[in-house]
C-alpha cells in the first residue's frame, strides 16, 4: 500500500515540474520485456496498442512499438536484430532493381524513390517512367512519408514504417468517411455558435477534409514541431501513437481542436472559401498546444480506452 502511494505520488509531482511519461515509461519497459508469447501474440499486440493509447510514447521506444504494432518486425525481441537485417537487405535489393530499369538514380528525391519502391511491391510500377509518379492515391502516401522522413533518419527505418502505415493502418482511414458528420456532432456539443456559423456559411461541407483525414494532418502540423524532440515525447507524434494504435478516432478531435482553437478568426470571416484558405494554412505557432487539447478531447468523448477506439 505505501509503496502504491509513493509510486502515485511520484507520478503527480513529474506531472507538476513537466517531465510527463515518468511512470509510463517504467511501465512500458516491463511490457516491453514481457514479450513470451505462451499467451499468443495477438494478446501481446493488444496490450500494446491499449499502452499507447492511454499514454503516450517516450520518444526513446516510439520506433519500437511502431514496427511491432505495424508487424515490421515480431513481438520477440531476440528476433528483431534479425529481422530489420532483413528489411535492410530487401530495400537495398529493392533499390538497386528500380536502378537497373532506370526508374530512379542518384539524383531522385528519397521520397521518390520510396513512391517508387511502394508501385514495385505492390504491383502498380508504370511500365512507361513518363507516367505521374504522384496519383489522387499516392498523394496521401506523399504526405506520411514526409513527415516520417523527419523523424526517422535511417532510410531502411523510414521506408517499412511509411509504407506498412500506409498499407495497415490508411485503409481503416479511408473506410472512416463518415468522419465529416462525427466532427459535426461533436462540435455542436462543443461549441454551438461555431457550428452555427459553419454551416451558415456554407462552409461545413468546403472544410479540408483531404487534408485533415486523408492525409492525417500530414503538412498541417509544421515540420518545426515534428523536429523538435523532447525527453518522454512531443504531441505531433502523440496522435499519430493513437493512430498506428487502432483510434483513427484521434483524427475527428484534432480537427475539431483546431476549430474551437481558431474560433474567433474563423467567425470574423464569411465566406466558405476564406474560412478553408484560413484552416488549409493555419498559424504554426501553437499546434503542439493544438494536438495535447485534442488527445484531452479524445479522452473526454470517448474515455479511457481498453481497446481499439
Amino acid at each position: 500500500m505505501a509503496d502504491d502511494s509513493q509510486r502515485n505520488f511520484r507520478s503527480v509531482y513529474y506531472e507538476k515540474v513537466g517531465f510527463r511519461g515518468v511512470e509510463e515509461k517504467k511501465s512500458l519497459e516491463i511490457l516491453l520485456k514481457d514479450d513470451r508469447l505462451g499467451n499468443g501474440e495477438s494478446i501481446y499486440i493488444e496490450k500494446l496498442c491499449t499502452f499507447s493509447q492511454r499514454f503516450p510514447l517516450p520518444s526513446m521506444y516510439r520506433i519500437l512499438v511502431w514496427k511491432v504494432l505495424l508487424g515490421i518486425i515480431p513481438p520477440h525481441h531476440k528476433s528483431h536484430a534479425l529481422v530489420m537485417n532483413y528489411r535492410k537487405e530487401q530495400y537495398w535489393d529493392v533499390h538497386h532493381a528500380l536502378r537497373v530499369i532506370r526508374f530512379i538514380n542518384d539524383s531522385t528525391p528519397q521520397v521518390d524513390v520510396f513512391l517508387r519502391i511502394h508501385q514495385l511491391e505492390s504491383g502498380k510500377l508504370p511500365r512507361n517512367l513518363s507516367f505521374p509518379l504522384v496519383s489522387c492515391c499516392f498523394d496521401s502516401l506523399l504526405s506520411v512519408l514526409a513527415n516520417f522522413m523527419l523523424y526517422f533518419y535511417t532510410l531502411y527505418c523510414c521506408w517499412p514504417l511509411s509504407l506498412r502505415y500506409f498499407d495497415v493502418t490508411y485503409p481503416k482511414i479511408f473506410r472512416f468517411l463518415f468522419q465529416p458528420k462525427i466532427l459535426e456532432q461533436y462540435l455542436n456539443i462543443e461549441d454551438n455558435r461555431l457550428l452555427m456559423h459553419l454551416k451558415a456559411c456554407a462552409a461545413m461541407s468546403k472544410l479540408p477534409y483531404d487534408l485533415w483525414f486523408k492525409k492525417c494532418f500530414a503538412g498541417c502540423l509544421p515540420e518545426s514541431s515534428l523536429q523538435r524532440q523532447a525527453l518522454f515525447f512531443f504531441p505531433p507524434f502523440v496522435f499519430w501513437d493513437k493512430i498506428i494504435s487502432g483510434s483513427c478516432k484521434i483524427l475527428v478531435f484534432v480537427a475539431l481542436e483546431i476549430l474551437l482553437t481558431f474560433k474567433m478568426k474563423i467567425i470574423a470571416l464569411t465566406t466558405a472559401e476564406k474560412i478553408t484558405q484560413f484552416l488549409e494554412n493555419i498559424p504554426q505557432d501553437n499546434t503542439d498546444a493544438i494536438v495535447s487539447k485534442a488527445v484531452d478531447l479524445w479522452r473526454t468523448h470517448c474515455g479511457t480506452p481498453a481497446h481499439s477506439v
